[in-house]
């Protein structure tokens, strides 16, 4: 007796992608009458002008759902084709069932898709993108919605004027599906739990002992800075490297969006020539965690700044600590 094994794509792609922004715009002018500090300084620390926050109506499910429509309408594809949904959050405060499958519902993605969450944060949409891949090209499924949504606004400290103006909401998802031909690089990923502490999400029942409703996030700021621009950096190398590109031969960059300053030394250590596009998303839209890059990737599309078929370098680090990156064809 034999197993027959599963047998899937020799490749997959991103064939659409699709975002969604909290509603309200929160300028530095007015995070300043909330925190101790001035809108030159947030700007120089980390090149935010203005964040969007999600208004009462809108939730992490409406935002992912939004987010997810556009993705597959982009993609040419029926919802019924949707085999599988993998969502990236933090902000889904219900242990079980996942935000996936109430997303593959509100979708009404009739296949039945298999339908999960995970957890990593700022990295998590390149996991999902990382795991999309391999179920397709092990025949686990055919096409992969990937979402990465967060309301962190509900959860900054806003006496804590080291954080509380970094953090946004909103939603982006991509549609991935079996290719020809390679379009997806290796995925360089990994973790660091020994600096765990650097950037995390306090306990519910502390919380609770301090009469809050949602816990709070913390980050000790200088850490996530030196371990990003160096540890990060050459991770950031590595994954162009494992794609088997050259800086020349890549078109466009697009980092978690957590800090220009950040993104500065990456390009610094990566030698990028300046006809490669890199996305500044954070100016006007803040840190919004497992969303950034795909809405970051969204708007240089829309933009026209980006266009399909052209190779980007997208990576994402975050508390963990953990990282994730690719070289993509853009859809």
């Amino acid at each position: 007796m034999s197993i027959t094994p599963s047998i899937g794509a020799p490749h997959a792609r991103i064939l659409g992608v699709g975002g969604h922004r909290g509603s309200r715009i929160v300028d530095n002018e007015e995070m300043c009458t909330m925190i101790d500090s001035t809108p030159e300084w947030i700007e120089q620390r980390t090149g935010i002008r203005e964040r969007r926050w999600a208004t009462e109506e809108e939730t992490p499910l409406s935002m992912a759902v939004a987010a997810s429509r556009r993705a597959i309408e982009r993609s040419g594809l029926e919802p019924r084709q949707i085999d599988a949904v993998i969502c990236s959050t933090v902000s889904h405060f219900q242990q079980s069932p996942s935000l996936a499958v109430y997303i593959a519902d509100e979708l009404g993605l009739s296949a039945g898709p298999a339908a999960f969450d995970l957890s990593a944060a700022c990295a998590g949409f390149c996991y999902g993108t990382g795991m999309a891949e391999s179920l397709i090209r092990s025949g686990a499924a055919s096409h992969v919605l990937v979402v990465g949504v967060e309301a962190l606004s509900r959860m900054v400290d806003i006496t804590d004027r080291s954080t509380a103006f970094l953090f946004s909401d909103g939603a982006g998802a991509v549609v991935l599906g079996p290719s020809d031909t390679p379009a997806l690089g290796p995925v360089v990923w990994g973790s660091d739990g020994a600096q765990a502490q650097a950037i995390q999400i306090e306990d519910w029942e502390d919380a609770s002992d301090a009469g809050r409703t949602m816990p709070f996030i913390s980050m000790d700021g200088r850490a996530v800075f030196r371990w990003a621009t160096t540890f990060i950096a050459e991770k950031t190398k590595e994954t162009l490297d494992r794609a088997g590109l050259t800086p020349d031969q890549l078109d466009v960059f697009i980092p978690h969006q957590a800090n220009n300053r950040i993104t500065d030394s990456m390009l610094r250590h990566l030698k990028l020539p300046e006809s490669v596009v890199v996305s500044r998303d954070i100016v006007h839209m803040g840190n919004s965690s497992a969303a950034s890059v795909p809405l970051a990737m969204e708007a240089l599309l829309e933009s026209g700044e980006a266009t399909s078929g052209q190779t980007a370098l997208i990576i994402g680090f975050g508390a963990g600590l953990v990282y994730a990156g690719q070289v993509v064809v853009l859809p």
